[in-house]
């Protein structure tokens, strides 16, 4: 046979070749469930918290036969290793520039880095390895992932979003993607700098936020809806009382008041389950000056109008949507989730009410993320709910590497909020909304007056 054949016909490494994979998982999901969530009590010290989990898996280990001292040893140490950290991902996980992690399987994973996709040299020892980081990752969040609940969300202490699938639903294996935050919170000054908003639009959306607007931030996966969300919080003045509710806990706002609630999936007998819906009717009732979720992506969307339209002005969501219109679209069609048969027209009228603008993110070719509109919900127009926009990101040109420069430039019209922003007392320049155009024909104009 010849060399190039041999090495397209060549095998990975498996479990089967490790005599101790079956003892080593099995050892790992029972310390795990043993301990569950009390793995990650911020409160206590790390250093006992390993000669807590390495005692476990030598007791673990004293129960299993045929196994030498030195064997013994060294299965507790990478046992207890995987336990405490993730295995061959740690690295990844510690990478600042890496932004996503794909595993495809136990020899095939994929990162993302500044947009763009690259695999890597990081493999795990065997399939039995893979599944016990998964078992570690869930379990910190008082979840579990097997057969019978094949299917995960959850996330890692940082905030980091993780989403795993195992058999039978996954046929090559099981399959982890790790959607990662920065360990530094990005600011609105962070964004103007990475281009992703400029000044004017800041200046607004500020504004918008201390004025109590309801806001959408809208866009597509991974184009940065929530690290915006997050951003845009910070505006919000600290002496109010926040609630945030999402399905996996990552939204990480800095003021005093702040109530956060997790949706919980069912229970391996299919029960228990509390949605995001019955969270949104409970927060009504703890009297929030502000409701913010996490992400609107069902027939809490319903509950989520009504709270905009009863007093709860401020609110902010995202959503997934391909532009700022397909967003009122999705909104309308999880309404109709909600069970009730109500007119097109009665839905678009609680959603023009309701919202007051969108901001629409994109992940652009060159894998920058951009705020690529900002849009007024203006009202209805017969049927129709009418939109202006108010900023719009131009291209001025693609460089040789690809990279797009180009920013949010005002389209010169004007918004009819304006009397909101007046109601709370707060001003807003009219010279945010000149185009550039306009701002140079002002100038002149000066010029020659003086």
């Amino acid at each position: 046979m010849e060399l190039h054949e041999r090495l397209n016909t060549a095998k990975p490494v498996t479990g089967a070749q490790d005599p101790f994979a079956e003892v080593k998982s099995r050892v790992h999901f029972t310390v795990i469930g043993d301990l569950g969530p009390q793995l990650y009590n911020v409160n206590m010290d790390p250093e006992s918290l390993r000669e807590r989990v390495l005692a476990d898996v030598r007791d673990q280990l004293a129960q299993e036969t045929g196994i030498s001292r030195d064997d013994r040893q060294r299965i507790a140490l990478e046992v207890t290793d995987d336990i405490l950290g993730h295995g061959p991902l740690e690295r990844l996980l510690a990478d600042e520039s890496v932004t996503e992690i794909m595993v495809n399987g136990p020899h095939d994973i994929w990162i993302e880095r500044a947009g763009r996709l690259s695999p890597t040299d990081v493999v795990f020892n065997d399939e039995w390895h893979l599944r016990r980081i998964i078992n570690k990752m869930v379990a910190q969040v008082g979840r579990r992932i097997d057969e019978t609940s094949p299917m995960v969300d959850a996330r890692l202490p940082d905030g980091s979003r993780v989403n795993a699938v195992i058999p039978p639903l996954s046929l090559g294996g099981p399959l982890i993607t790790i959607r990662k935050f920065s360990r530094r919170r990005l600011t609105l000054d962070d964004m103007i700098k990475l281009g992703t908003l400029s000044q004017e639009t800041v200046e607004l959306l500020q504004r918008c936020i201390r004025a109590q607007l309801n806001m959408l931030i809208a866009g597509g996966t991974g184009s940065g809806k929530t690290t915006l969300l997050n951003a845009l919080s910070t505006a919000i003045p600290n002496e109010e009382r926040i609630v945030t509710i999402e399905d996996a806990a990552e939204l990480r706002l800095n003021q005093e008041h702040v109530l956060r609630l997790e949706a919980r999936p069912k229970d391996l007998a299919g029960e228990n389950e509390i949605p995001i819906r019955a969270l949104v009717r409970n927060s009504l009732r703890m009297r929030p000056d502000r409701i913010i979720v996490g992400e609107v992506r069902g027939p809490e969307a319903l509950d989520m109008l009504q709270a905009m339209n009863t007093g709860h002005d401020g609110s902010l969501s995202t959503i997934h949507s391909n532009s700022p219109r397909d967003a009122l679209s999705r909104i309308e069609t999880m309404v109709l989730m909600s069970g009730y048969d109500l007119p097109v027209r009665a839905i678009r009228e609680q959603v023009s009410s309701a919202l007051d603008g969108i901001i629409y993110l994109e992940r652009l070719e060159d894998g920058s993320r951009r705020v690529t509109s900002v849009t007024e919900v203006q009202g209805m127009e017969s049927d129709v709910i009418t939109l202006q926009e108010l900023f719009k990101f131009q291209v001025d040109e693609v460089t040789r590497d690809g990279s797009i420069v180009g920013g949010l430039r005002a389209t010169g019209l004007r918004p009819t909020f304006l009397h909101k922003f007046e109601k709370r007392g707060i001003a807003l320049p009219l010279g945010l909304f000149q185009t550039p155009a306009a701002e140079f024909g002002a100038a002149a104009a000066r010029a020659v007056g003086r």
